[in-house]
């Protein structure tokens, strides 16, 4: 079975997480390792790719820390995974392996079919979907107990 790495479960939940929680202000990593028990060595590398990559901006300053770079509707899953795969392999771990003519000739170009139908399916889901599954699951969202609409 395909198995995501925890580091990109880790960078998924992270992204969701400043989408959901964030309500105009930058999301800071520490609140991002309260809410999700995301180690602090896995977030900050990966945030900081992920800010390289254009999907999270960071902010600077006391009330600093993250947000998206673009509306959540316009974020997809499929970036996600490609930013941290990036991170954890830059190479094709199987381009120099040997391999039996079958193995060459039909088992890899399978895999490599299956893994591009899984990444287009990855870029067909966005933030903004898994935010819609996240309230509609009774998830609170801090930024919106935050807001006061008193005039």
């Amino acid at each position: 079975m395909l198995r995501p790495s925890k580091k990109l479960l880790f960078a998924i939940e992270a992204v969701l997480d400043i989408a959901y929680h964030a309500g105009g202000e930058p999301v800071q990593s520490r609140e991002i390792t309260r809410r999700q028990g995301i180690p602090r060595r896995y977030l900050e590398q990966t945030l900081q790719h992920l800010v390289r990559s254009g999907i999270l901006v960071g902010v600077r300053g006391p009330k600093g820390g993250y947000r998206l770079a673009r509306e959540r509707r316009r974020v997809t899953v499929g970036e996600i995974v490609r930013v941290v795969h990036a991170m954890e392999a830059p190479e094709d771990p199987y381009k120099d392996l040997p391999g039996s003519p079958l193995g060459l000739t039909v088992v890899r170009p399978m895999w490599a079919e299956l893994q591009e139908d899984l990444m287009q399916r990855l870029d067909s889901v966005t933030i903004d979907e898994l935010c819609t599954k996240a309230y509609q699951g009774g998830l609170r969202s801090e930024a919106h107990e935050a807001m006061d609409f008193t005039i």
